[in-house]
């Protein structure tokens, strides 16, 4: 009569256990460590270790318990396509454990980490120096020709660029913030507005109006820089995710070369 709870309660997939220390399956003990390990990998897959994470994992593995066994008592545990898969798994499983336990003696260092940014930061000051500048600038943007002609003219006059794009340009996102852009290469633009771009100094605004498909543009710009480097605490963890799989590369293969093999 147990069983045949059991199989509907399996069958519904809604078997709920209450205390994960006195789980028993059909009379089996399972190890409430086991419950641990399942909601630790499901953290460490984002998960949040809450009480109805920790009841559908309990019940998982309940199910998968009961599953087991009835498969045992099928003899499905002796039949040999079983047996050389559970060998293939055995043998994963312990060259895993090996390779983290070699991982967890041989942790990659801040100082090895902090060395491997110093050898490519010269290499990136270099690609750096060659990217084009990144320019800081403002635009009007207008439908007609005339009416960026008119502006220009108060310009002349002293009119200020921000203001005059609040209240005129077309481009609404950057109206807001006086005509405002954010740093980026002139290769970020089209490529009218581009080329004007590269001809201006820093503080400089355009003499005449630039036409794109967009309408016709005036320009300031504000500031240019050179094209920033990554920093240390920008790529400290992807050096060392890095150099970690280079670690694990020479280590697979000198076990490898370290093998007798027929």
């Amino acid at each position: 009569m147990r069983k045949t709870l059991l199989a509907v309660a399996l069958s519904a997939g809604i078997l709920s256990v209450a205390n994960a220390a006195d789980v028993k399956v059909n009379g089996v003990v399972v190890p409430e460590a086991r419950l641990e390990a399942m909601v630790k990998e499901a953290v460490a897959r984002g998960q949040q270790d809450t009480p109805e994470l920790r009841a559908s994992i309990k019940d998982r593995l309940v199910m998968t318990v009961a599953l087991s066994q009835k498969a045992t008592e099928a003899g499905f545990d002796k039949q040999p396509a079983f047996i050389e898969q559970m060998e293939v798994a055995k043998i994963n499983l312990l060259a895993q454990a090996y390779v983290q336990d070699y991982l967890g003696k041989n942790p990659i260092t801040e100082v090895a980490v902090k060395a491997q940014y110093d050898k490519l930061k010269p290499e990136w000051e270099k690609e750096a120096a060659g990217a084009e500048k990144l320019y800081k600038a403002r635009h009007i943007l207008v439908k007609s020709e005339k009416e960026a002609k008119d502006l220009v003219a108060q310009l002349k006059k002293g009119a200020n660029f921000a203001e005059l794009a609040k209240k005129y340009s077309i481009d609404k996102g950057s109206a807001v913030n006086g005509g405002q852009l954010d740093y980026a290469a002139p290769g970020n633009y089209v490529k009218e507005f581009a080329d004007a771009l590269r001809k201006m100094p820093k503080g400089k605004i355009s003499d005449a109006p630039i036409k794109t498909q967009f309408g016709w543009h005036l320009i300031q710009v504000d500031d240019i820089k050179a094209q920033p480097i990554p920093s240390y605490e920008e790529t400290k963890g992807q050096i060392q995710q890095q150099l970690q799989q280079e670690q694990i590369q020479k280590f697979l293969e000198d076990v490898k070369k370290g093998a007798k093999v027929e």
